[in-house]
């Protein structure tokens, strides 16, 4: 008869541990995504806090760098904003003539190649357009009876997004302090073992968060001049979405391709225009895959595929749109924790190790 090995109580006080702190993230999930979001930012501004520091008093450092914070996100949403209320105009404008070249050259070769026979109804289509172009009572009350049904969610996402530069503020501020505090209720016993994983987590999250950023940059003023080069006229807007999804695997360059894609076929009059788009994204592929990706941001975080995808649908269920944004950070320390524990249990009397 095969007898358990008996499990330490520290190690049954530490599942309980975990179990509560799990229970607590499963309820309060609705409220701490601005949390967690003002957290991630408050890791990756305090460096430029700390050095601001070294001249002047840290509440003005940190008043200084969400000022600058603000000050960019504001300058990325007037230039992007206007730019897609004027482009979204001209395609719905464009949109009739796609179609009919649609109907007089897809269709045919579709219908020759495949014996599928289809055509577009360009007057239905007008109509719509027409529709969401009019600025007409109708649409408006449309619109106003859809923020009723949703108002309740959409309030909660505007308090959301107000509350995360609060908690980043005062995160920043007391930010030397709260580490103190963490690392004084580290039990003694542990206290190496436990700064030494929080260092590895420190070092993947400085490389992925800090270095994905210089990345999104780059790859954005790449992909708006590549574009711009192509011909494209909805070149800057693509190429600043393109470059700023880059740190979701995989999300940048399919939202890029389909975008740069259905601009281009109905811009341009024939195929090569639409090949030249899809050479500037090609070209931004190899650059960010080889290049500029691995010198900035090294290996990454070391996710594979599968589990990328997972972690960006798992934090989404749980915290909504902030958890995507939050997935892969928590993925990088988590998997640190991970690995950690794999080792302590392939070392333990559970997998039948020394004893």
């Amino acid at each position: 008869m095969t007898v358990l090995p008996k499990l330490n109580p520290r190690l049954w006080a530490w599942l309980a541990i975990a179990l509560v702190i799990g229970g607590l993230v499963y309820v309060l999930s609705p409220i701490l995504a601005p949390f967690l979001a003002g957290a991630i930012l408050a890791y990756v501004l305090n460096p430029l806090v700390g050095r601001l520091t070294r001249y002047l008093p840290r509440i003005v450092a940190v008043v200084l760098v969400l000022l600058f914070a603000l000050a960019v996100v504001t300058a990325l949403a007037l230039v992007i904003v206007p730019l897609f209320v004027k482009e979204l105009r001209m395609m719905s404008e464009r949109l009739p003539a796609f179609l009919l070249w649609v109907n007089q050259q897809v269709a045919p070769w579709v219908k020759e190649h495949f014996a599928i026979d289809f055509q577009l109804d360009i007057t239905t289509v007008k109509q719509l357009a027409g529709g969401i172009l009019a600025n007409n009572q109708d649409l408006v009350a449309g619109l106003l009876g859809s923020l009723k049904i949703g108002g309740l969610a959409l309030i909660a996402f505007f308090v959301n997004v107000l509350l995360v530069p609060v908690v980043l503020f005062f995160l920043l501020r007391d930010w030397n302090g709260l580490v103190e505090r963490v690392d004084a209720m580290i039990p003694r016993h542990l206290h190496e073992r436990v700064r030494g994983i929080l260092a590895e987590i420190d070092a993947v999250l400085a490389e992925f968060l800090r270095g994905q950023m210089i990345v999104m940059l780059l790859m954005s003023v790449y992909y708006a001049s590549a574009l711009s080069v192509a011909g494209l006229e909805f070149a800057l807007p693509i190429g600043i979405i393109t470059g700023l999804l880059v740190i979701i695997p995989y999300a940048g360059a399919f939202t890029g391709i389909l975008l740069g894609t259905i601009a281009a076929a109905m811009q341009f009059e024939s195929f090569t225009g639409v090949a030249w788009v899809w050479v500037a994204f090609g070209i931004g592929q190899v650059l960010e895959g080889t290049g500029v990706t691995p010198l900035l941001v090294g290996k990454r975080i070391g996710l594979h595929p599968v589990a990328v995808i997972f972690a960006l649908l798992a934090f989404g269920q749980i915290f909504g749109f902030f958890g995507v944004l939050l997935a892969l950070p928590a993925s990088a320390a988590l998997l640190v924790a991970l690995r950690h524990l794999r080792a302590a249990y392939l070392a333990g009397p559970l997998y039948g190790g020394p004893k």
